[in-house]
């Protein structure tokens, strides 16, 4: 289970090499999100806008098509309508539907794999506005959201731990943020209570990481005992154990 635990972290490890490397355009200068459930997201958009323009460029040709057939074809002029009009299809459903930020009281909605991934989308809005610290914590987040979300799967919706992630992920990790932003930004590095805004979020996030993290542990915890329990049984049902097994002993 050691074993298992060390390759859990180094694959986290490298999806944060990776997303970093992504982030400073070392591979692919773009967006990059901050997690799969967020990139998810943006992904249907983006396949329902190009659904939208085949099907919007495909009536536009079949269309011209049917017209080039009435009037015995359609001219210089024509062609260029076909043109133009492909080229304002593409340009009106290239953008459509637009990707909404969810709204912070909408986070919390529907299935609880889902709102991980909201979450995401969301918190890659707020991180500008937060302190570079802050900022760094939350970009961590996204992998640590990914892995949470892979092991949400299947949970019942009001399993204890899945009623934790809605109130850590959900509600205490947005409030969080939002309440920050609402101080003015004079007074985010102005000592308060022994501490800054500015270092009081910090330190929140830190600890909300580190929950996520538990969490996600927890849940693993049952995965990694029936995947030791089959590693046992399949080295004494094949492996060295089988060597000394009573059937095969009686059978010699």
């Amino acid at each position: 289970m050691g074993d298992l635990t060390r390759d859990s972290d180094r694959i986290i490890e490298n999806a944060r090499i990776v997303r970093d490397d992504n982030r400073t355009g070392g591979r692919h200068r773009r967006e990059v999100s901050i997690g799969a459930g967020s990139a998810k997201i943006k992904k249907d958009i983006w396949v329902k806008r190009i659904r939208n323009i085949a099907i919007a460029l495909f009536g536009i040709w079949v269309a011209t098509g049917v017209a080039g057939l009435i009037l015995d074809g359609i001219g210089f002029a024509g062609v260029m309508a076909l043109v133009v009009a492909s080229v304002i299809a593409i340009a009106v459903l290239g953008n459509y539907p637009k990707l909404k930020t969810p709204r912070r009281e909408n986070l919390n909605k529907g299935n609880v794999k889902d709102m991980v991934g909201r979450t995401e989308l969301w918190l890659e809005s707020q991180a500008p506005a937060l302190p570079p610290p802050a900022a760094r914590i939350v970009s961590d987040m996204g992998v640590q959201l990914d892995a949470l979300g892979l092991q949400l799967e299947g949970v019942d919706q009001n399993h204890p731990k899945a009623r934790e992630v809605r109130s850590l992920v959900g509600e205490q990790l947005p409030e969080m943020i939002d309440s920050y932003r609402k101080i003015p930004a004079h007074l985010r590095t102005e000592q308060r209570a022994g501490a800054t805004p500015d270092e009081q979020l910090t330190d929140s996030l830190g600890k909300i990481s580190g929950e996520i993290d538990s969490i996600t542990r927890q849940l693993a915890e049952g995965s990694l005992d029936d995947l030791a329990i089959k590693h046992r049984y399949l080295d004494y049902k094949f492996g060295e154990g089988a060597a000394t097994a009573p059937e095969l002993e009686n059978k010699n």
